[in-house]
């Protein structure tokens, strides 16, 4: 007889060992870190209570990517993990992505119609679908409406031409001259929907990619120019990292940033009077641009664990937890039944932020933050570039020549 218990004792452990799974789940740190560990406690953990699934986030301080990519290739990856739309193709073509279709076939509360289908075609790769958006962003003008007041200018708006803002900016710095007027951060990924509102394209028809097209060169030319005037600067100019910060530590009136600033204004500067509008048009084609960042959950192929990462996906990007991420100040959900979301409509400056910046998605020359199996490579010339402009190194020409000719060599690999 106690033999008989005994073994039913261990078969109960073995059995419970079994069944006990769990969920590592990577992404970025920084404000996702505390906003994923709410998430977690709010809506992730009390659905799992029962089932054996525990989950823990593992945020990545530094260059993401080259952590995923680096660990997916040690094994050492987690189950669930951030896919940033500008490297997908990339990981999505290697087969270190599991594909998830047939998960969704069996899912009673995701399926691919659920999703925006912009967003979803973005990880969609001959037929498979690698990630599940967990929500998008685009750009937006937030600025400072103390600054505004003070020098008695009108509030940056949605009639504004790249003129207009910089003379609205222009008036600002004259009358509050220890701050500057637009956040400049040299990069492709704030500059780049000012090229495409001047009719940039990043590919022609052949897959190449022309710098010296005169609308990159008109944008450039536009954004760097404003350094030069002191109606701009770049963050470290000003000891801030990127533009959220130096419109927090009101060293700017401006900055083009996305709905990831406001949980950063709230826990950084809550006292902040802030406003956020469409990005300006440009004057001659009366075009906004604008690109859509957005992030996915995707699988690790290599996961012990795939049926158990699957339903913790489906939690992640819950109606629920959407609602939830949206409200806190991080993004726009990615489910089309929370587009119409009453929350928009809301008389607060987060909702009113937010409306602005689901608005740009669908306003003027707006393309996704992709560049194809190039990635983030893609840009780096461009940075570079800017960079070199900005802080008195090259002349636009010189820069353009230049980051053409490396882009050149990246592409011809």
């Amino acid at each position: 007889m106690k033999r008989l218990c005994l073994a039913l004792a261990l078969v109960l452990v073995v059995s419970a060992a079994a069944s006990a799974q769990h969920i590592r789940i990577g992404g970025f740190g920084g404000n996702d870190t505390i906003i994923v560990e709410e998430l977690l406690e709010r809506f992730i953990r009390p659905a799992l209570e029962g089932t054996g699934i525990t989950v823990s986030y593992e945020p990545v301080a530094d260059d993401f990517q080259r952590y995923i990519v680096n660990a997916l290739s040690a094994g050492t990856a987690p189950d669930l993990f951030y896919v940033d739309i500008f490297w997908a193709e990339s990981l999505m073509r290697s087969g270190v992505l599991e594909p998830l279709n047939k998960y969704l076939a069996e899912s009673e509360i995701l399926k691919p119609e659920d999703i925006i289908d912009s967003l979803l075609d973005a990880y969609t790769l001959d037929g498979n679908i690698y990630g599940i958006p967990k929500d998008f962003n685009t750009l937006a003008v937030f600025y400072n409406k103390d600054l505004f007041d003070y020098a008695g200018v009108p509030y940056p708006d949605e009639n504004d031409t790249w003129d207009t803002f910089q003379d609205k900016l222009a008036k600002v710095v004259e009358a509050v001259p220890e701050v500057y007027g637009l956040a400049l951060q040299p990069e492709f990924a704030r500059m780049g929907a000012l090229a495409y509102a001047a009719g940039f394209q990043p590919f022609d028809e052949e897959g190449k990619s022309n710098l010296l097209d005169p609308a990159f060169v008109d944008a450039f030319t536009w954004y760097t120019q404003m350094a030069e005037t002191g109606v701009g600067v770049m963050p470290m100019d000003v000891s801030q990292d990127w533009g959220g910060g130096a419109l927090a530590a009101e060293k700017v009136a401006a900055a083009l940033e996305g709905a990831w600033i406001l949980g950063f204004l709230k826990d950084n500067a809550p006292n902040l009077n802030y406003g956020a509008t469409l990005i300006p048009k440009h004057p001659r084609t009366g075009q906004r641009g604008n690109l859509i960042f957005c992030v996915s959950w995707s699988m690790n192929a290599a996961s012990q664990h795939k049926e158990a990462a699957f339903k913790v996906l489906e939690l992640l990007t819950s109606p629920e937890a959407q609602q939830w991420v949206l409200e806190r100040g991080l993004a726009i959900p990615s489910r089309k039944a929370l587009a119409d979301n009453p929350y928009f409509l809301e008389d607060t400056p987060d909702a009113k932020a937010n409306a602005i910046v689901f608005q740009g998605a669908s306003d003027g020359n707006v393309l996704p933050y992709a560049f194809g199996k190039y990635g983030g490579e893609w840009m780096d010339p461009i940075n570079q570039a800017l960079t070199a402009v900005m802080t008195g190194e090259a002349t636009v020409e010189e820069a353009l020549q230049n980051a053409q000719a490396r882009l050149e060599a990246i592409m011809s690999k």
